[in-house]
C-alpha cells in the first residue's frame, strides 16, 4: 500500500460498482467460495450486502481496494459468533490489505458483543487466506473432507476455523 492511510468504513449503494469489479472475478474463477461461479451482479451483491451482512470497504485514496462482510454466524444460542467473508482487488492483493480488513473486522466484532469469530468453509488450497487467518491466531478447528469441487483440483477439503475476539 501507498503511504496514504487505508479507510475502512460501511459499504453503499454507491460502492456497489466497486464491489462487483472486485466479487465478480473471485466467484467467476469458483476456487475460493462456495458460489455458483455463474452468480449474476444483483445475486452477488445481495449475498455481499444483503440478509444480516454489515459489509465494509477498505479504500485509499477513494479507490476500493477490498470489502469484507461481517454477521452473526447462527441465530439464537449461536448468535454470539460471528462469520466474515473476504474480497481484496487484484491489484491489491500482497499489499496488506486482508490483514487490515482481518484486524477492522475482529475489533469491529469484540465491539458490537460477539465473542468469537468463525470461518465455516476455507477451502484448503486457498494457502494465502489459511496463513492469514493462522498468522491472526485462528485454529482448523474442523475438516471437511473432499466437501468443495475445485475448478482445476478436483474434491478438496474444507476449513472450519476460529478464534476467540
Amino acid at each position: 500500500m501507498a503511504d496514504t492511510k487505508l479507510v475502512i468504513r460501511p459499504a453503499g449503494a454507491a460502492d456497489h460498482n466497486a464491489l462487483w469489479a472486485m466479487l465478480e472475478p473471485v466467484f467467476r474463477a469458483g476456487d475460493t467460495y462456495a458460489v455458483d461461479p455463474a452468480i449474476d451482479r444483483a445475486a452477488a451483491l445481495q449475498f455481499w450486502c444483503g440478509g444480516t451482512h454489515a459489509a465494509y470497504v477498505a479504500e485509499q485514496d477513494g479507490t476500493a481496494l477490498g470489502s469484507y462482510y461481517l454477521c452473526p454466524n447462527q441465530q439464537g444460542g449461536g448468535a454470539h459468533v460471528c462469520n466474515c467473508g473476504f474480497v481484496t482487488a487484484p491489484a491489491a492483493q500482497g499489499q496488506g490489505v486482508a490483514r487490515a480488513m482481518l484486524d477492522d473486522a475482529l475489533a469491529r466484532a469484540k465491539a458490537e458483543g460477539f465473542r468469537a469469530m468463525q470461518f465455516n468453509f476455507v477451502v484448503e488450497t486457498n494457502t494465502r487466506a489459511v496463513a492469514t487467518w493462522q498468522r491472526a491466531g485462528f485454529d482448523i478447528v474442523g475438516r471437511l473432507p473432499g466437501a468443495f469441487l475445485h475448478p482445476t483440483e478436483g474434491y478438496v477439503d474444507a476449513l472450519v476455523m476460529y478464534r476467540v475476539v
